[in-house]
């Protein structure tokens, strides 16, 4: 036997030395190794060749049933590893829709919920969410929104963190006063969770811009504090069929409404056709705000965000919901669709 291994050693040898390819050099040994079991089968005991080469034909029948099951375990791997290769180059949107066990065990507390689920939690990590502003209703929104795992979020502000903002806008840290906002909020994001996407613009919402910037993303959030954004906001949703949430805050009460006509119920000129006059809807600098409102309020915005990407629930489409945190109290009011409103009158007709 030690004679037949030395030679298919030798042969390998001299296919190497020689430049002879893998499969060929793997064949010559097959070949000695086809002989050999021959060589066992045919020639009676006792003969010189047979007993020269083992004696008998089963080491043999084993060592190459062992040979072949190692090839064909090789083969098959092989045979995976160029399915996997093929379809990532195919599909380069693969690796990024499934989740790592990581994310598996991160989002586990969605993935439990009947309604959400790992389709739920797939949808949240395809979507594509906007967010105007990184302040106060801003902050709470981006922060779950990026825990929650939604897969892309950005977020538009031309402001920088200031001291004063540091009792409500909690995304924010002392650390940050000076910096752009959304290059703060950022930070905050990624460090919270590396698994999504953040996308700065340190600028204002313009017109120029709106309608490029909003087309890049499935849903909006609007957690500015004036009006003219408020509008521009809203007539760029409506016109581009984006659904918009939008948030507002006073001293103790917030309110929020999901804005969809495409779907169903008005938009935010419907029930608020024009910008009160000034002193009538101070700031929150003029009027002040109690520092957890606005997390409460965010906080709903990102759990209407969830819903309006997953499916769950039911939105607030068509209604209100207003809180009193003075009172600890809260309220829903429904809210109707302005058939003569200049900017969704004939949507959804």
């Amino acid at each position: 036997m030690l004679l037949v291994l030395l030679l298919a050693a030798g042969l390998w040898g001299v296919g190497y030395v020689a430049g002879i390819s893998r499969s060929a050099r793997m064949v010559s040994v097959g070949v000695l190794l086809t002989g050999v079991i021959l060589a066992q089968l045919v020639l009676p005991n006792g003969n010189p060749l047979r007993e020269a080469t083992g004696g008998s034909a089963a080491m043999w029948l084993i060592l190459a049933g062992c040979v072949g099951l190692a090839l064909g375990y090789g083969k098959i791997l092989k045979a995976l590893r160029s399915r996997a290769t093929s379809a990532s180059e195919q599909d380069p949107q693969v690796r990024s829709d499934r989740f790592s066990e990581t994310e598996l065990d991160r989002y586990a507390r969605h993935i439990v919920l009947r309604e959400l689920g790992g389709p739920g939690q797939k949808k949240m990590k395809q979507a594509r969410v906007l967010v105007i502003g990184a302040g106060g209703l801003g902050a709470p929104a981006l922060q779950y929104l990026a825990a929650a795992g939604v897969g892309t979020l950005g977020v538009i502000d031309d402001d920088v963190v200031e001291n004063a903002n540091l009792q409500r806008q909690v995304i924010h840290r002392d650390a940050d006063i000076g910096m752009p906002k959304v290059f703060s909020a950022q930070q905050a994001m990624v460090a919270q969770n590396p698994n999504v996407t953040v996308l700065p613009y340190n600028r204002r919402l313009t017109v120029e811009i709106a309608a490029d910037l909003f087309a890049d993303f499935d849903l909006i959030l609007d957690g500015t504090d004036n009006f003219d954004t408020r509008y521009l906001a809203n007539k760029t949703a409506v016109e581009l069929g984006k659904p918009l949430i939008s948030g507002a805050l006073s001293q103790w009460e917030g309110q929020l409404s999901v804005f969809d006509p495409v779907t169903s119920g008005p938009c935010y000129q419907c029930v608020f056709p024009e910008a009160p006059a000034a002193g009538l809807a101070p700031s929150c600098a003029e009027a002040g705000v109690i520092g957890p409102l606005p997390g409460v309020v965010g906080s709903m915005m990102a759990v209407e965000a969830i819903k309006v990407i997953t499916g769950a629930g039911a939105a607030l489409r068509g209604e209100m919901l207003i809180y009193d945190a003075l009172y600890g109290e809260s309220r829903k009011i429904t809210l109707s669709k302005r058939t003569d409103c200049p900017i969704c009158g004939q949507v959804g007709t």
